[in-house]
């Protein structure tokens, strides 16, 4: 018999035990249901099964209660004799346990930092994360294809805004080579970046990296590794928390290698809070989560999404989803019987009741599920009691939480911010050579009319100093150039908007 993973059962009014097959665990799912019916719960139980059966997952702990699952679940607990009762009912021999979890952080309060550098988001969505209208996206752009050329490597925010001061400088000759490029749309992307600064997000960017490997572990006991993203902070920037996921979901589309389908996933990606990523999405980043879903899964990685409602998921999407878990929905509008019937629709009938009507009526911990079958056929709907969890239900005491971030591996090798050679330190240094090179020049421009002075006075008995006297403004016309990029590098400080001169684009021109 293939391995699953026990969701649930039934008892009187109920129907067969439901169980999902690890064969299609990377078939994807979705998990949905009013605020309240006990989605939390099952997202939990599924990342359990994924974990005992050897399967990493990574999911985001929005509202901070997903953390017990790193503790077992305890008889004390006040749920604990209606877990007791449930278990029976449905046939379970409850047991707890805890589960092996690293926590993550983008702001590296709660767990490890988890970064990325500005050229893994790229353009696309950090246009999304920016909310840049199309000509700003444009430029943001032609930013990225000159950081390409010139070998200016984009790692960090800093990295970003002095690339963006550089091409504001330079925005006629920039124009020229690779289209209209303005320095108010220029403008308008650095104020963004301020406002995304002032959010905590700089330290979302950097080095080191993540190493998708680190997510994709399993303990001493071959017991899959459950990644826990602390995301009640990051919650509070929808658009920020939304773009990271899609960052990491296109990740592991771009860098994993294809298997196939694998009798089990390699990685379960749950994501919560789902409405989130297409809410007011452009057609464009819409259609980039449509392909990643359609072709992730032969990456060995299932992607479940959770929301409150599932037509908050485009269809092309929606269809995808083969394994659902529908918690109640409630029809209190006429958009809500119609969003109601149309979750109803989507389902493989059973002839034992109306599905809308079991949607419509299951309580908290009840939920109407299906899972693919034998050749990915959908299950038929059924009513199902959702099976107690095995670890504790809540969040767990801040000193367990410190000591197994203290204690997991990842601490060492992500505790410590990299910063390398990048954007901001080569503009920089081709600054300062470009301002040394101007000084000189005008050291030698002074030289010179001095030789020619002394010259003058030599053979014309002094008469000639008022000549030598109306040529010197000539000479200082001449080296204006020099003269305000000596000055410019001087004025070089703690300000990115300061760290590029205007002579360095014509220095980049002539070495081509």
């Amino acid at each position: 018999m293939a391995e699953t993973i026990f969701v649930g059962g039934g008892g009187e009014g109920y129907g067969l035990p439901q169980n999902l097959l690890l064969k299609y665990g990377n078939r994807h799912g979705l998990i949905a249901g009013a605020t309240g019916t006990g989605k939390t719960v099952t997202l939990q139980i599924l990342a359990e099964g994924f974990s005992s059966e050897g399967v990493p997952v990574f999911m985001a702990d929005v509202k901070g209660d997903l953390a017990g699952i790193a503790a077992a679940g305890s008889a004390s607990h006040k749920l604990h004799e209606g877990f007791i009762k449930r278990a029976a009912t449905i046939g379970l021999d409850l047991q707890y346990r805890a589960f092996p979890v690293t926590f993550w952080d983008v702001f590296g309060e709660q767990g490890h930092p988890i970064r990325a550098t500005v050229a893994e988001m790229g353009p696309l969505l950090l246009s999304r994360l920016l909310e840049l209208s199309e000509p700003q996206e444009g430029v943001l752009n032609v930013a990225f294809r000159l950081a390409d050329e010139e070998e200016l490597p984009l790692l960090d925010l800093k990295d970003l805004q002095a690339l963006l001061t550089f091409v504001a400088q330079h925005d006629s000759e920039i124009s020229a080579r690779y289209g209209l490029v303005s320095s108010t749309s220029v403008g308008a992307i650095q104020r963004r970046l301020l406002v995304l600064e002032n959010q905590g997000a700089a330290q979302m960017f950097g080095e080191p990296a993540l190493d998708l490997a680190d997510l994709m572990r399993t303990d001493a006991n071959g017991i899959g590794m459950i990644n826990l993203l602390a995301a009640d902070k990051l919650m509070h920037s929808p658009r920020l928390y939304a773009t990271f996921l899609l960052w990491l979901l296109s990740e592991l589309f771009e860098e994993l290698p294809e298997v196939g389908d694998p009798e089990k996933p390699k990685l379960v990606f749950f994501f919560d809070e789902a409405h989130l990523l297409f809410n007011d999405a452009p057609k464009a980043l819409v259609s980039k989560v449509e392909q990643v879903a359609r072709l992730i899964r032969s990456k060995g990685v299932g992607v479940y999404f959770i929301t409150q409602n599932p037509a908050d998921v485009p269809d092309m999407i929606l269809g995808q989803l083969g394994n659902r878990v529908q918690h109640a929905l409630r029809a209190f509008t006429g958009k809500d019987q119609k969003d109601l019937k149309l979750a109803a629709e989507t389902y493989r009938p059973n002839p034992r009741f109306a599905i809308e009507d079991a949607i419509r009526d299951v309580g908290t911990g009840e939920a109407v599920t299906s899972f693919l079958e034998a050749k990915g056929v959908p299950g038929i709907a059924e009513r199902t009691l959702i099976r107690p969890p095995s670890s504790q239900l809540g969040p767990i005491d801040p000193g367990l939480r410190a000591t197994l971030i203290a204690a997991s591996p990842m601490r060492r090798k992500y505790e410590i911010t990299v910063d390398r050679d990048s954007a901001y330190e080569r503009l920089r240094a081709r600054a300062d050579k470009a301002a040394r090179e101007a000084a000189a020049a005008e050291d030698q421009r002074k030289d010179e009319t001095d030789r020619e002075f002394r010259n003058a006075r030599r053979y014309d008995g002094g008469a000639t100093e008022p000549t030598a006297k109306k040529r010197a403004p000539a000479s200082r016309s001449d080296s204006i150039g020099e003269a305000f990029a000596k000055s410019f590098a001087r004025s070089l400080g703690s300000k990115t908007g300061q760290a590029v001169i205007r002579g360095v684009l014509g220095s980049i021109f002539r070495s081509r």
